[in-house]
C-alpha cells in the first residue's frame, strides 16, 4: 500500500464523526457572509440596477435622479472601473456591460446607507435600450446557429464498422432541463479597505483564489492587495465556484471608491434571476447493437445550453463527453460538443458538471431500446459493463482499472434489495392493478474524480503547532455544509497523532494558502486532505526526533498515538503537549506548508484523449416507483444504494453525502421544471419560475419511503489520502435508477415491447403522457421533447439513419 493510503494505528480517519459546525447550525450562531453586516460599522448597501429585456443595446444610462432619493451614496457604472470592466476567467462577462444579454442583466449598481434606499435608488435609474432580437431557448439557438467556445469531438474506434456489424440500430433525440442551484443562502459578499488601501473581501465563494484574481483586475491591482476570506456558505453546489466573482468585484469597487465597508447580497427572486443554472442538453444519437444487445457503435451530438457567456460550460461540456460511456463499454464512438448561446442568465457548474447529462443520455438510450430489443432493462446494462481484465479503455482512451467494482457494487444492490422477490411481487401487483402500475430499476454509475485541467489538481495546507500543543489547520477548501473541514481535521488528527479536539480550523484565506483551486470536482478532500497529511507529516518527523531524543531511542522507533509518544520495546511515555513544549525551547519550527498534486494525470483537450482521472468512483442504485394511471403522480416506495468512497475517512459524513446527493439527483430528473417565457411579449426571457411556489423542489413527501445507503466494504483506493475516495459529485447519478424506474412503470400500462420516451424532468405531468403513449402502444410522441425512437435491424442498419 502507498504511503498516502496506509493508515496508522488507532487513526481518526474512519471514525463516523458529527459536521464540525453542526451545533452551530442547529442553534443559529453558525456565522455566514452577510451576518458579519451587523459586526461592522458604516456599512453601505449594494442593489442592483436590472435591465428587464433579454437583448438589447443600452442607448442611455441615466443616473441623476438615484443620487436626489436620500441616503443613496453613489451609483456605480462602468466608468467607475479603474481596471477590466470584466468578471470572467473568458474575459467575456462585462461587470457593466454595454448590451443587455438575458433578462434582468445588471448594468448599474447603487449604494445606499440602507438597503431600502439602495433599491428606490436603482428604481429611479432610468435605462434605455435599444432592443435585438433574442434567443431564449435551446431550440431558437440551434435554429440559428448560434453557439460559442470550443466544440470538442472524441472518437474511438472504427464506426462505419461498428455500426456495419450492428444487428440492430436505433435512432433517437432527447432534450433535458437545467437545474436551479437553491442554495439556502443566496449569493454574498461584503469588502473593506484598510488603512493602506488594502482590500478584505468576505465572500461565499467555492474559489476564494479566483475571486481574489478577478476583483484585483478589476480594481486594477496586484492579488497581493486583495485578500478573500470564506467562513462557509449555505450551500454552493457548483453555483458559487465562477459567479460570486463579479458580485465581490463591485462590493470591492465600492468600498474602493466610498472607503467605506460595502455589502452586497441578492435577495431570492434576485439569486434565481441573475445566477446561472446546470446546462440543460439537447442530444441526438445513433447507435448499434449486436444480436445480444451488445453496444457497437454510438454517434451522438451534444449541445449544452450555454447561456450569453462562457463561464464554465467548455469544461463542463468536456466531462458530458467523457462521462457518455458511464458503466458501459463502447469501443467505436464519434461524440461531438457545442455550446448553444442563448440569451438567459449564464449557465454554470451544478454537482456533477457535465457528468449527469453525459450519463443521462447513455442511460435514456438503453432504457428507450431495452425493450425494443427484447431485453430487460437491467440485462441490457449489465451486458454491456465494462468487464475487469479486458483492457478495456473509456472513449477517451483512459484504461478503466476498477471493472470489477461496477459488477461488484450492482451485485450487492441487487443482494441487499431483495430485488429478484420484490420484482415477482411487482409483477403480481401490476397484473391485479389496472390503474396503478410499479417498477423497480437499477443503475449504476462510474464517475470521474478529478479536474479535467490537469493544473487545477493541486491543493496547498499550512498548520501551526502553538506551544501549549494545540494545533490549528488552514487550507484551500471552502465549506459549504458537505463536511470538508470535518474530515480535513480528522486527517490532520490522524496524522500527528492527536485526539481531534486539540484541532482548529481557521476559516479559508488567500492570505494563508495561495493560489488554490476551487472546491470543485469532487476534489477537496483528495487535495486539501494530501497537502494538510503533507504538512502534518512534516511536523510529525520534527517531533519525533525530538521525542527520541527524550525517550533515548532513534526517531524511527517512535510512534506518536492517541497524544502519546513512545517507542518501540519501551514503557516510557512523553505527553504530546510536553514534546511540543520541549521542541519549542529546542528551537524547532512548529509550522509547516503543505501541498499535493495529484499524479498519473494527462490530457489533451485538442485531440481529446488522455488520463484525466485519477480514479473513478462507482455505485449502484435500485428504486422502486410507484405510478397512479389517471394522474401520473407518483411515489418512491424504496431506494437501495451501494456506494464506493473507498475506506471512507468519516462515514457519517458520507452516508450524508449519498442520501443528499441522491435526493438532489432525483429532484433534477422528476421535479425542478426550469420556464421561461418564450412568447414576443414586453416579458420574453424573463424566468417564469422565481421562487419555490413555482420551481418545485424535493422535500420530505419526496424522500423514498424505505432508505437504505450502504458503504462498498474492503475497497481501499490506492493512491489517495487514507485510502478513501470522493463523494460529493457522484451519488447524485444514482438517482438516475428513479427516472427509469417512472418510465418502466408508465410503460407497464401498455403492450411489451414498447421504448418509451420520457420527458425531463419526468414531472407527474410528463408521466401522464408517457402512460397515455404506453397506452397506445407506443405509437406516438408524447408530445414534450423528443421523439420515441426508430429502430431497424440487419446488417443494412446503417444506411437508414
Amino acid at each position: 500500500m502507498s504511503h498516502l493510503s496506509e493508515r496508522p494505528e488507532k487513526p481518526l480517519v474512519g471514525v463516523a464523526q458529527p459536521h464540525e459546525s453542526a451545533f452551530q447550525h442547529v442553534t443559529g450562531s453558525a456565522l455566514y457572509t452577510d451576518d458579519l453586516v451587523q459586526r461592522t460599522k458604516d456599512v453601505l448597501h449594494a442593489y442592483p440596477v436590472q435591465a428587464m429585456k433579454a437583448h438589447g443595446r443600452i442607448t442611455a444610462l441615466r443616473t441623476g435622479a438615484a443620487l436626489e432619493v436620500p441616503g443613496v451614496v453613489r451609483v456605480l457604472t462602468g466608468a467607475d472601473v479603474p481596471g477590466e470592466n470584466d468578471a470572467g476567467m473568458k474575459h467575456d462577462e462585462p461587470l457593466f456591460p454595454d448590451e443587455v444579454m438575458f433578462h434582468g442583466h445588471a448594468v448599474a449598481w447603487v449604494l445606499g446607507e440602507t438597503l431600502e434606499a439602495a433599491r428606490l435608488g436603482a428604481a429611479a435609474v432610468e435605462v434605455e435600450l435599444d432592443e435585438l432580437p433574442s434567443l431564449v431557448t435551446l431550440q431558437d439557438a440551434i435554429g440559428a446557429e448560434s453557439y460559442h467556445g470550443a466544440k470538442p469531438l472524441m472518437e474511438t474506434g472504427d464506426l462505419d464498422a461498428g455500426f456495419a456489424e450492428s444487428a440492430h440500430v436505433i435512432t433517437g433525440e432527447f432534450q433535458f432541463a437545467g437545474q436551479e442551484h437553491f442554495y439556502l443562502e443566496t449569493h454574498a459578499a461584503l469588502a473593506q479597505v484598510d488603512e493602506n488601501g488594502q482590500v478584505f473581501i468576505q465572500s461565499s465563494t467555492q474559489h476564494p483564489s479566483e475571486t481574489q484574481e478577478i476583483v484585483s483586475h478589476v480594481l486594477g491591482v496586484p492579488s497581493h492587495e486583495v485578500t478573500v476570506q470564506c467562513l462557509r456558505m449555505g450551500g454552493g453546489f457548483g453555483g458559487k465556484e465562477m459567479q460570486p466573482h463579479g458580485f465581490a468585484a463591485v462590493a470591492a469597487l465600492g468600498a474602493k471608491l466610498t472607503g467605506r465597508p460595502v455589502r452586497f447580497r441578492l435577495n431570492r427572486t434576485q439569486d434565481l434571476t441573475m445566477s446561472g443554472k446546470r446546462h440543460g442538453f439537447h442530444s441526438t444519437w445513433r447507435i448499434g447493437f449486436d444480436e445480444d444487445g451488445r453496444i457497437q457503435a454510438l454517434d451522438a451530438t451534444l449541445t449544452a445550453d450555454g447561456g450569453w457567456s462562457l463561464d464554465l460550460s467548455e469544461p463542463v461540456l468536456a466531462r458530458a463527453l467523457c462521462h457518455i460511456d458511464n458503466t458501459y463499454w463502447i469501443p467505436n464512438a464519434r461524440v461531438a460538443g457545442r455550446i448553444a448561446k442563448t440569451h438567459t442568465v449564464s449557465n454554470t457548474a451544478f454537482r456533477g458538471f457535465g457528468g449527469p447529462q453525459g450519463m443521462l443520455v447513455i442511460e435514456d438510450i438503453l432504457g428507450r431500446c431495452a425493450p425494443q430489443l427484447g431485453l430487460d432493462p437491467m440485462e441490457l446494462r449489465e451486458r454491456n459493463f465494462y468487464r475487469p481484465g479486458q483492457g478495456q479503455t473509456t472513449p477517451y482512451g483512459q484504461p478503466v482499472t476498477q471493472a470489477d467494482r461496477i459488477s461488484a457494487v450492482w451485485e450487492q444492490v441487487k443482494e441487499s434489495g431483495e430485488v429478484a422477490d420484490r420484482k415477482r411481487e411487482i409483477a403480481a401487483f401490476n397484473a391485479a392493478h389496472p390503474h396503478t402500475k410499479r417498477a423497480l430499476a437499477i443503475t449504476g454509475i462510474k464517475f470521474g474524480i478529478s479536474f479535467n485541467l490537469t493544473a487545477f489538481n493541486q491543493g496547498g495546507a499550512l498548520v501551526l503547532i502553538y506551544k501549549d500543543g494545540s494545533v490549528l489547520i488552514n487550507h484551500g477548501g471552502t465549506e459549504m455544509g458537505q463536511g470538508l473541514h470535518t474530515k480535513m481535521l480528522q486527517v490532520a488528527a490522524t496524522t500527528l497523532g492527536i485526539p481531534l479536539h486539540k484541532v482548529r480550523l481557521a476559516p479559508t484565506r488567500t492570505d494563508k494558502v495561495p493560489n488554490t483551486s476551487a472546491t470543485a470536482a469532487s476534489s477537496g478532500a483528495d487535495l486539501n486532505g494530501g497537502a494538510i497529511k503533507n504538512a502534518c507529516e512534516q511536523l510529525r518527523e520534527r517531533l519525533l526526533s525530538v521525542a527520541g531524543s527524550q525517550l533515548g531511542a532513534n526517531a524511527s522507533d517512535v510512534r506518536i498515538t492517541e497524544g502519546v509518544a513512545r517507542a518501540l520495546g519501551q514503557d516510557k511515555e512523553l505527553a504530546w503537549d510536553d514534546l511540543v513544549r520541549t521542541a519549542y525551547f529546542q528551537r524547532v519550527q512548529l509550522s509547516a506548508a503543505g501541498y499535493y498534486r495529484t499524479e498519473g494525470l494527462h490530457w489533451d483537450a485538442k485531440t481529446f484523449r488522455g488520463s484525466p482521472f485519477k480514479y473513478f468512483a462507482n455505485g449502484a442504485a435500485a428504486a422502486e416507483v410507484e405510478v397512479d394511471g389517471f394522474t401520473g403522480a407518483y411515489r418512491i416506495r424504496r431506494v437501495d444504494i451501494v456506494h464506493d468512497v473507498g475506506d471512507s475517512l468519516s462515514p457519517m459524513i458520507d452516508i450524508g453525502q449519498i442520501e443528499g446527493g441522491f435526493v438532489q439527483g432525483a429532484g433534477w430528473l422528476t421535479l425542478e421544471d426550469l420556464r421561461w417565457d418564450t412568447g414576443d411579449g414586453p416579458g420574453r426571457g424573463r424566468l417564469l419560475t422565481q421562487a419555490a411556489s413555482t420551481y418545485k423542489l424535493p422535500s420530505f413527501s419526496e424522500m423514498p419511503e424505505e432508505f437504505n445507503v450502504t458503504l462498498l466494504e474492503n475497497a481501499t483506493e490506492e493512491g489517495a489520502v487514507y485510502g478513501s475516495k470522493a463523494v460529493g459529485e457522484p451519488p447524485l447519478m444514482l438517482a438516475f435508477s428513479v427516472r427509469e424506474a417512472l418510465r418502466q412503470a408508465a410503460a407497464a400500462f401498455g403492450p411489451a415491447g414498447v421504448g418509451l420516451h420520457l420527458a425531463s424532468p419526468a414531472t407527474p405531468e410528463a408521466v401522464y403522457w408517457a402512460i397515455e403513449t404506453a397506452r397506445k402502444g407506443g405509437t406516438e410522441a408524447d408530445g414534450l421533447t423528443g421523439d420515441a425512437g426508430e429502430i431497424t435491424t440487419g446488417t443494412s442498419a446503417l444506411s437508414h439513419a
